[in-house]
C-alpha cells in the first residue's frame, strides 16, 4: 500500500523565545517492507543552523536552532511511503531460550538485540508487570506467540481513554486504572517483556484512520501511532499493536524506534524565554490509490 502522510508540529509561546535548540525525526526509516520518497521538512521561522544525522537507534533526526526572536515555531514534516504486508510463516524459538541467549549474547545480532531488555527512561519493570505477563508465556511457548497474547490480553483488559494519561503517567498508575492510550499500552507492553528476560523496542508512526460512515474525513484528524517489536529468532524483529490487537502489517507506517517513547519524541528541544506553551499536532494520512 501507498501512503502519504503531513505531521505538523505548531508551538504557540505566550513570551518571545530568543533562541531555540531543537531535534525532530525528520524522515521515515527505510526497512526491508518500507519504502519512502518525495520526503520534506518547512520549519518557520527559518533556522540559522540545520543539520541531518542519524541517532543511536538508525532513526533519520534533523537538528536545527532559531536565533531570531519569535512566539511560533512550526515544524511541517511530509513524505510518501510504500509498505508492503508482513507475514510470520517461520517458528520462533521458545521464550525460554531466547532469554537465555540474551542474557549471554554469543554474536553480534544477540549482543544488538540485548540492549533492548533494560529498564529505560520512561519504562521501568517491577514485579506486578512481570506477573500480569506470566501466563502468557508458559513453558515452551513460541516467543512470538508469548508476545501476541500479551497483546491480545492488553486489548481485552484495558480501555482506551485518550483524556485520563499524558506523556508523564507511569505504568503503575495505567496498570491500576486499566486506561490509557497507545504509547501506555505500548510501554506497558515493554516493561512485561522487559520483565520476563526478553527484549523489545517501542516503535513509533502512523496508522491510517477512517471516518465514521457518512463523514468526511477531518484535516489533521489522524495521530501518531506507536506499537512495540519483540525480538523473535530466527526471524528477527516482529511488531504488534496491543492497541489494534494485532500484528503489524501493511496499514501501519513505521517513523522511528527506540526504548520508549522518550527516544523517539517526534520534536523537543530546548529554549531561552517563550513562558507559557501550548502544542498543537496535526496528521493526515492518506492512501496512494
Amino acid at each position: 500500500m501507498k501512503y502519504s502522510v503531513r505531521h505538523q508540529t505548531q508551538y504557540f509561546y505566550s513570551d518571545s523565545v530568543a533562541i531555540s535548540y531543537n531535534r525532530i525525526h525528520s524522515n521515515p526509516r527505510n526497512f526491508p517492507y518500507q519504502t519512502f520518497s518525495n520526503a520534506s521538512l518547512t520549519i518557520d521561522p527559518e533556522p540559522a543552523f540545520l543539520n541531518q544525522q542519524t541517532d543511536f537507534f538508525g532513526n533519520p533526526v534533523t537538528l536545527f536552532t532559531i536565533q531570531e526572536s519569535h512566539q511560533k515555531l512550526n515544524a511541517v514534516l511530509m513524505f510518501e511511503a510504500e509498505v508492503h504486508r508482513r507475514t510470520l510463516e517461520t517458528p520462533t524459538l521458545p521464550w525460554e531460550e531466547v532469554a537465555r541467549r540474551l542474557l549471554k549474547p554469543r554474536n553480534p545480532e544477540e549482543l544488538d538485540a540485548s540492549q533492548f531488555r533494560f529498564d529505560s527512561t520512561w519504562v521501568k519493570t517491577f514485579d506486578k508487570l512481570t506477573g500480569y505477563a506470566r501466563d502468557c508465556f508458559p513453558p515452551g511457548r513460541p516467543v512470538a506467540d508469548g508476545g501476541l497474547a500479551l497483546c491480545q490480553k492488553i486489548f481485552r483488559e484495558f480501555t482506551f481513554d485518550n483524556n485520563h494519561t499524558d506523556v508523564s503517567t507511569p505504568i503503575e498508575e495505567v496498570l491500576k486504572s486499566k486506561r490509557g492510550v497507545c504509547q501506555d499500552f505500548a510501554h506497558l507492553a515493554l516493561g512485561a517483556l522487559r520483565g520476563m528476560g526478553l527484549s523489545a523496542r517501542y516503535v513509533s508512526g502512523y496508522l491510517l484512520t477512517l471516518p465514521p460512515p457518512g463523514k468526511e474525513k477531518l484535516q489533521g484528524a489522524d495521530a501518531s501511532h506507536a506499537w512495540i517489536s519483540i525480538w523473535a529468532p530466527p526471524v528477527g524483529w516482529i511488531d504488534f499493536d496491543p492497541t489494534n490487537n494485532c500484528m503489524v502489517s501493511e496499514q501501519h507506517i513505521t517513523l522511528a524506534i527506540g526504548r520508549d517513547y522518550h527516544d523517539v519524541c517526534p520534536l523537543r528541544g530546548l529554549v531561552l524565554g517563550g513562558g507559557q506553551q501550548l502544542v498543537r499536532v496535526g496528521v493526515d494520512v492518506k492512501e496512494i490509490k
